[in-house]
């Protein structure tokens, strides 16, 4: 078998060329190896800026996404770069609390002024105050038509006092006279006595000496007894004047004095069954008559003191365990922006039968309960001054105490 021999390349050249050629494909193997890595790493990058880009979102791509109208992954069905969610806040346990209806009241709760005592048939003559007039203690608040017999009545008793008063300044001025006319009789008889007991021992001289006569000693003797009788009557005229005070008539128009001091102080009083005055210190929450009416059982006007506001709650009997005097306690209505806040000064000692109902028609309308009394702080009394009678609904907080 023939062979043909290889030719020699590097004699022609074509030895040279093929190793070129090889050469030249080897090195562009090496460098298109060498740019597809790279192409990872460009998405890789490409990647990483597009996710920060959506989580920060600089003013740049806010602002286009403002221009477009276009939204973080609003093509899927889930949002692109939304924060994680925050922890949920632990809510603590809302403390035990003790929850009743009630209603505001002033303090020691108002009051309804009837008409005052003995005013039988009389009407309001002249209302004196306005619904919401602050009223001081004794201070008018209307006038019945009986007044001006009780005024009346009280000139004659005070004309009939100064009356009495000038029989004693009399009785006093007479006795006094009387005194001193009483002691110049008594002197008086003094002397004539002293004369006539003289005049009887001279007779009785003379009639021992048998110069007189027995008749002229008998007269002397006499008119000396007579003498002495008119000494005495006098000077128990003089004790019977000297008495002070305590001499009879001047003791009589003393007691007739007294008793026209009674009789003021009765027209004075009767003075007050012609008006009606108010007993505490308050607000008029409300006029239940004109003038020319009758009072009646609705009383004449409502007055509470405002100053100091309370809520009466009506605490179920099974819930009474819980509450003790100075807890904190909350009362709320839709009427008021917020609730009012006090605490507790009264707890009731009896079971009554439950007055103020819930509005759900399934409530318990028998139930028994125990009055509570809040007694609101300063601020939230001034905020209730003006709600008086308002359904609240009380929460006393058990669990702590002012």
């Amino acid at each position: 078998m023939n062979e043909t021999p290889l030719l020699p390349l590097r004699d022609n050249g074509k030895e040279v060329a093929a190793s070129s050629g090889g050469a030249v494909r080897s090195l562009a193997g090496r460098i298109g190896r060498l740019r597809l890595w790279r192409i990872p790493l460009v998405m890789g990058v490409l990647f990483t800026g597009a996710t920060i880009g959506l989580y920060f979102q600089p003013p740049a791509l806010r602002a286009f996404f403002g221009v477009t109208g276009l939204e973080p992954g609003a093509g899927s069905s889930s949002p692109i770069a939304v924060p994680p969610p925050l922890p949920k806040a632990t809510v603590a346990a809302p403390e035990p609390a003790v929850v009743a209806l009630g209603r505001l009241r002033p303090e020691g709760d108002a009051i309804v002024l009837a008409p005052p005592f003995g005013a039988g048939d009389a009407r309001i003559s002249r209302l004196l105050v306005a619904e919401g007039d602050y009223v001081t203690e004794g201070q008018p608040i209307a006038e019945l038509d009986s007044l001006p017999q009780y005024r009346a009545a009280l000139a004659a008793a005070e004309a009939n006092l100064a009356a009495k008063a000038a029989a004693v300044v009399q009785a006093r001025a007479a006795v006094s006279s009387a005194l001193a006319e009483a002691l110049a009789n008594r002197d008086r008889a003094a002397s004539a006595a002293m004369l006539a007991e003289q005049e009887a021992a001279r007779q009785r001289d003379l009639f021992a000496r048998g110069v007189t006569t027995r008749s002229a000693l008998d007269r002397a003797e006499a008119a000396a007894v007579q003498a002495a009788r008119e000494l005495d009557r006098t000077t128990a005229q003089l004790d019977r004047q000297g008495g002070g005070d305590d001499q009879p008539d001047i003791a009589l128009a003393a007691r007739q004095l007294d008793v026209a001091r009674a009789d003021l102080a009765r027209a004075t009083g009767d003075l007050d069954r012609g008006l009606v005055s108010a007993p505490i210190a308050g607000r008029i929450l409300a006029l239940h008559l004109r003038a020319g009416e009758k009072p009646g059982a609705s009383g004449i006007a409502t007055l509470g003191a405002t100053d100091q506001m309370e809520a009466e709650l009506e605490v179920y009997q099974t819930d009474i365990a819980r509450v003790a005097l100075g807890q904190a306690a909350s009362v709320s209505s839709p009427a008021l922006t917020e609730p009012l806040t006090g605490t507790i000064s009264h707890i009731g000692l009896e079971v009554e039968r439950q007055s103020i109902l819930a509005a759900d028609p399934a409530a318990n309308t028998d139930a028994r309960i125990i009055r509570v009394t809040v007694q609101l702080d300063p601020a939230s009394s001034a905020r209730a001054g003006a709600l008086s009678g308002l359904e609240v609904t009380g929460r006393i907080v058990t669990g702590a105490t002012k």
